[in-house]
């Protein structure tokens, strides 16, 4: 056995992990991972046993390039429905603070495959005689705030617990004569 095969079979400690979790974090900012794709290999490196464990992770990713880091521009942030709807649904860009407006209207937003710039991604969601429904994958720890007038707010997650270190969403609803519902989905 070599040198690099001895190494690879090195056990891991926590801080390795947490570092592969940070390069990890940095590649789902700059769109190279989709927030399901980070969730998933970020449970993997928490329970990575060996090197080669958590070199597999990161094994099919660009080098990131000198210079690139940080967000890039383009990340969506107004959804408008008003006698209509607004849908954002596979890849796409989502900002850190997002804006949801639905008036006689619908807004989908599903964050399964969105590209989350921040740790903390921060959606207004405004429904008056319409409705808002926001997917998030399971696992992402959620918290609904908000005043219902004549309307209702609805939270519907899967009995998962968080994954540590994960991306958290806050939806801030105000629902009047209309609905706003978070949910997971797998």
């Amino acid at each position: 056995m070599d040198r690099d095969e001895r190494s690879a079979e090195l056990r891991v400690s926590d801080p390795d992990r947490e570092a592969a979790v940070a390069r990890l974090r940095e590649r789902a900012a700059d769109g190279t991972l989709t927030l399901e794709e980070f969730l998933g290999r970020m449970e993997r490196a928490f329970s990575a046993r060996t090197r080669a464990d958590l070199a597999r992770l990161e094994a099919d990713l660009p080098r990131p390039v000198a210079g690139t880091a940080g967000p890039r521009r383009g990340a969506r942030r107004w959804f408008v429905g008003v006698l209509a709807g607004a849908r954002a649904a596979g890849r796409w860009r989502c900002g850190e603070r997002v804006a949801a407006v639905a008036v006689l209207g619908g807004c989908e937003l599903d964050l399964r495959h969105a590209l989350i710039e921040a740790a903390e991604v921060t959606i207004t969601a405004v429904a008056v005689m319409g409705g808002i429904h926001i997917v998030v994958p399971e696992g992402v720890e959620v918290e609904l705030t908000g005043i219902p007038v004549l309307g209702g707010k609805s939270l519907d997650l899967a009995p998962v617990a968080p994954v540590p270190g994960g991306p958290r969403v806050v939806v801030r609803a105000f629902p009047v004569m209309g609905g706003i519902e978070v949910r997971s989905r797998p």
